[in-house]
Parts: structure tokens; C-alpha cells; sequence
């Protein structure tokens, strides 16, 4: 059987890095007792005015074709959102709708990178990335996020790494899995090496609104000195607990948008009005859902920390933001792959670092978006298994 060059590319980039997830869906579906802390969904249901807009569309026939732009009062909802949030004047042709932040950055990376290109990426990265970089025919670069330095993408970092065949630097703030948020400085301080290098800054925003208490979010889309090269990714998918609508878009210079806007069309045809409709409620609104979920995301990632840290050898590291926290594992003699095996053993799944990049090899990361009750029965279950690991192991 002959298959493309991209089936190649992106062999071994699926189902491997969700091998544990995946057996503990398998002993669940048999009836083990299993406290899943792998997959980051929203602990809430969608809003009821955003199904009740959706099924009042439907019903109203919105379900035509749309355009390969996005329907016209979603495309002016954003521009009224970026505009207030950014600072700075955002209009409908600087907008492109997309069936979420995945398909919007698998769009925007085949626009600015091919063949012989070079992205560079922070590692760890969210599990994705490198397939979407390589399915455009570019190379990934990958760049260390340090522990030091809170995890955040350092310009030094990724100078030291960008070489004639650089296009653009895919930065994730806040980040999934660390749940950093990179600095004012900090993105300024990129920005200025895009300038020099001449490269696009993608930046994927889809954690804005899940921003810890005494942390703060910029973006790199507020920065007028070097606006004209970037571009930004994000949905309603964590922000309104909508995920299965699959509704998101890029916002980028309306001279990019309009170079990517047959791509969007021979790929897509369009989104769905009713989808569209009910996305459009959702800007214009804001989420009634956001704040209450960063609230509760803090207090479980603060109490696993204060726990593990009282009681084990594991040190967690506290996120700004997101739905994550990642727990250094290395004090117990093993490395994340083999951690979340045993973990398993105990009742609980995890993701093991590596599945988001090789500067994670001795983490795991935990999902923050399971119930009150279950995240106390898995913080337990972690204690007691940190505290009977076989001394010759640890």
C-alpha cells in the first residue's frame, strides 16, 4: 500500500503517548476502581443559553452553508473582543473561524511553514504540536523550558537554536502542561528576536480565561511594535466548558488571514452557522463558568501541592493558570513513564511526562478537572503509594 510522506511524518505521534490513559479506560470499562486524572476536560456542563442559542439556530434553519471566513457577527464579536482585550484595533478581516484551536493551528502552521523550515517550540509542549509542525513538512526545534525559570520560554533559549531554516516560534501561554504564563519582559524580549530573524510568533491562548487568582495573563497580540508577526489560536472549548462544539479561530495581520484564506476554504468550507451563533453568544456574554473553574483548578493543584510536599518526596509544581499540574517524580528512583505504570497499580492515572517532550522525563502530569471527592481519593492513593515504593527502587 503506498501512503503520502506525511503518513510517515507523523507515524508514532498518536495513540503511544496515551498508552496509560488508554489501559485505564480499558480496566474502568472492567470495572476497576480507577481515579482518571489523564485527560484535561471541563468539570462543569456547557452552559444551558449556549445549548438552548444553539437549538433555537437549528431551528431557525441556520444550517446552510457559511463562508471561509466565519459568519459575520461571530467575526465581529471577536474583533470587539480582541480590540477591548488587546488594546489595539482588531477588525473582522483580521479573523479566520475554525473548527477549534486544533484545526486553527494545523490551518496557521501550514501557512507560514513547508519543507525545509524549522519551528521551534518549548519543551514540554501540549501533545499535539509536534504533529501539526511536522504534517506542514517543517522540522520541530525543540526548546527547554526550564524548572528555574518557572518553566516559561527564555529568548536566550531560543536563540541559541535558531538557524537560517527558522519560520516561526509556537508559544502557548498560559502553557498546557506546566501552566506557566510568560512575562510582560518576557514576551517582549521574543518579540525583539522575531523582529531580528525575521519570524512569525503563533501563540496559542486557548487558557486565557482559566487564570489563577495573583496571576496575570499578556499576550504577544498586544504588542504593536511587532504585531504584523503574530498570529493567535484559541476556542470556547475550555473557556465555556464547550469543547464537543468544536468552535474556535485565529487572529492574526488581515494580509496573512487573507494569503490563508483559501486554505481555510479547500479545507473546510465554511463552519456551521448555528455553531457559529452560539459561539458568537459566547463572546459577546463571556463565560459564566471561567472563573469558577480557575477558582476550583487553584485550590486542587494548591492542596496537592501542600499534601504531597507535607507528606511524600514528590514536589509539584504550582501552575499560574490551566487545567494541570506536573509532579517531579525523580526522588523516587523512577522516571514519569515507569511512575504512572506503578501509579496505576494504585488506582490512579496519569499522564507520564515524555508524552509532552523529552524535559519531562521525570514527571507525570495530573488533571485538576475531576470532583472535590475523587481528587481527595487520588491525592491518597498517591501518598500511600509514594510511601511504599520498594526501597531498592527508590
Amino acid at each position: 500500500m503506498r501512503t503520502s510522506a506525511v503518513t510517515a511524518r507523523l507515524a508514532g505521534l498518536g495513540g503511544a503517548k496515551w498508552s496509560v490513559h488508554l489501559k485505564a479506560r480499558e480496566l474502568v470499562k472492567a470495572g476497576a476502581d480507577i481515579v482518571e486524572m489523564t485527560i484535561g476536560e471541563p468539570d462543569v456542563p456547557v452552559p444551558a443559553s449556549l445549548i438552548e442559542t444553539t437549538v433555537h439556530s437549528l431551528h431557525a434553519a441556520r444550517t446552510g452553508y457559511s463562508n471561509g471566513r466565519g459568519e459575520e457577527g461571530l467575526l465581529d464579536a471577536l474583533a470587539e473582543r480582541y480590540s477591548l482585550r488587546r488594546g489595539r484595533s482588531f477588525k473582522s478581516e483580521n479573523i479566520l473561524c475554525f473548527p477549534g484551536t486544533q484545526t486553527a493551528l494545523f490551518a496557521v502552521m501550514a501557512g507560514v511553514a513547508e519543507a525545509g523550515d524549522e519551528v521551534l517550540v518549548g519543551d514540554p509542549m501540549y501533545a499535539t504540536y509536534e504533529g501539526v509542525v511536522r504534517a506542514s513538512g517543517a522540522d520541530m526545534v525543540p526548546v527547554p523550558l526550564r524548572p528555574e525559570h518557572g518553566f516559561r520560554l527564555q529568548a536566550e533559549d531560543i536563540a541559541k537554536r535558531i538557524t537560517p531554516r527558522s519560520r516561526a516560534i509556537l508559544l502557548t501561554t498560559p502553557h498546557n502542561p506546566t501552566g506557566a504564563i510568560l512575562t510582560a519582559q518576557e514576551i517582549a524580549e521574543i518579540g525583539q528576536l522575531a523582529i531580528a530573524h525575521d519570524l512569525w510568533i503563533i501563540t496559542d491562548e486557548v487558557y486565557e480565561d482559566l487564570v489563577f487568582e495573583g496571576s496575570q495573563f499578556v499576550s504577544p497580540l498586544a504588542y504593536t511594535e511587532f504585531a504584523d508577526r503574530v498570529i493567535g489560536v484559541s476556542s470556547i472549548s475550555k473557556s465555556h466548558a464547550a469543547p464537543g462544539f468544536r468552535s474556535g479561530w485565529c487572529v492574526g495581520p488581515s494580509d496573512f488571514c487573507e494569503a490563508l484564506l483559501p486554505y481555510s476554504e479547500t479545507l473546510l468550507f465554511g463552519n456551521q452557522p448555528f455553531i457559529a451563533d452560539m459561539t458568537e453568544k459566547a463572546i459577546r456574554d463571556g463565560s459564566e463558568v471561567a472563573s469558577g473553574m480557575a477558582k476550583r483548578f487553584a485550590g486542587r493543584a494548591s492542596l496537592l501541592a501542600d499534601r504531597l510536599g507535607a507528606d511524600t518526596e514528590l514536589v509539584v509544581h504550582r501552575p499560574e493558570a490551566g487545567m494541570f499540574a506536573l509532579i517531579d517524580v525523580a526522588n523516587t528512583g523512577l522516571d514519569g513513564e515507569a511512575y504512572a505504570w506503578r501509579l496505576l497499580q494504585a488506582g490512579v492515572a496519569v499522564m507520564p511526562g515524555s508524552a509532552f517532550g523529552d524535559s519531562l522525563k521525570n514527571w507525570v502530569r495530573v488533571a485538576l478537572t475531576i470532583s472535590d471527592d475523587d481528587f481527595a481519593t487520588a491525592i491518597t492513593r498517591i501518598v500511600d503509594h509514594a510511601n511504599n515504593i520498594p526501597r531498592e527502587v527508590a
